[in-house]
């Protein structure tokens, strides 16, 4: 891969990014497993030097180059300072980078990147990391994942929405924002709007009245105001949901990302994804069951205004 575009050919890929615990290596390997049932060539790269517990072998690991615990060992810093460290490492050596991603020639690239969230609002290391890859002519796609369970308490949304928003404008790459673990979501607590309202960011001011109705909230009606008039002015916030163990779920994601990053799919791969999708119709098809929950709410929405109506 040379340092320009000339004489060299195109590597697609993603960078996978988001707080700890939002599902980023799962959703690399599920990632994997599908886009490989369907013809592409799959490199899995982890980026992340605290993750020691690898579910499947990757491609590239950066513990080859520097891992966590001996930063911290050595130099004498916490879990923060120790992966700040780290990414500022492999930007320094961004050649040995180089020279490892010459052996995936002709893979779709996944990245599974740090979950430390100040990587990806202010620190510069792996925005820059990023920028070379573009150099090297990887045209890359930021995937950001996000847990759903933020979606049933709506402080904690807002704070999500404010993150997404400053980790898009920061990293600087075509974004696509993930509700991760939709099969999930139901068991972290009721939603208080339909699930529409959370993936596609509606009029966020109905948020900001619920938040109100919470004594503790009411204090700071104007803070959360000003903060969801941001989001709303930028207007960049969305979400696709996404269960991993569900094809026609991973599907609507792939394409999201395909769409994001410019990857177009060939015949081949055309015929293969059609074969998927119908072999999943009578399979183990989970994507309707998550998806019926945003009918149950608007089901349960209709039934109370019809119970208020007969009581008028």
């Amino acid at each position: 891969m040379s340092e320009g575009s000339r004489g060299s050919s195109l590597a697609f890929g993603q960078v996978v990014i988001g707080p700890p615990g939002s599902g980023k290596t799962t959703y690399c390997h599920a990632m994997r497993e599908f886009l490989g049932r369907l013809g592409r060539r799959v490199a899995v790269v982890n980026l992340d030097p605290a993750n020691e517990a690898l579910p499947c072998p990757c491609a590239l690991d950066i513990a080859e180059l520097v891992t966590l615990p001996d930063v911290m060992d050595s130099l004498g810093l916490g879990p923060n300072g120790g992966l700040i460290y780290c990414m500022e490492y492999l930007e320094a050596n961004a050649d040995w980078l180089r020279e490892k991603l010459q052996g995936l020639r002709g893979h779709y690239v996944l990245f599974d990147c740090p979950g430390q969230v100040e990587l990806y609002t202010h620190h510069e290391s792996l925005k820059n990391v990023f920028a070379q890859l573009a150099k090297w002519n990887f045209r890359l796609a930021a995937v950001h994942l996000v847990d759903s369970h933020y979606c049933t308490d709506p402080g904690k949304f807002i704070s999500v929405l404010c993150t997404s928003l400053s980790t898009m404008l920061h990293v600087e790459l075509p974004h696509v924002n993930v509700l991760s673990k939709m099969d999930l979501i139901e068991q972290y607590g009721k939603l208080a709007f339909n699930l529409d309202y959370y993936t596609e960011v509606l009029d966020l001011s109905y948020l900001v009245d619920h938040l109100a109705s919470d004594p503790f909230f009411r204090n700071f009606r104007r803070l959360n105001e000003k903060l969801v008039e941001v989001i709303e002015d930028y207007s960049l916030v969305s979400f696709v949901p996404l269960n991993v163990q569900d094809k026609q779920s991973m599907r609507q994601v792939m394409q999201a990302v395909d769409k994001a990053n410019g990857y177009s799919f060939g015949d081949q791969e055309h015929r293969s994804l059609e074969a998927l999708m119908s072999a999943a119709v009578g399979a183990d098809f989970h994507f309707a069951s998550t998806l019926a929950v945003q009918e149950k709410y608007v089901q349960s929405q209709d039934k109370a205004v019809e119970e208020e109506v007969m009581d008028l």
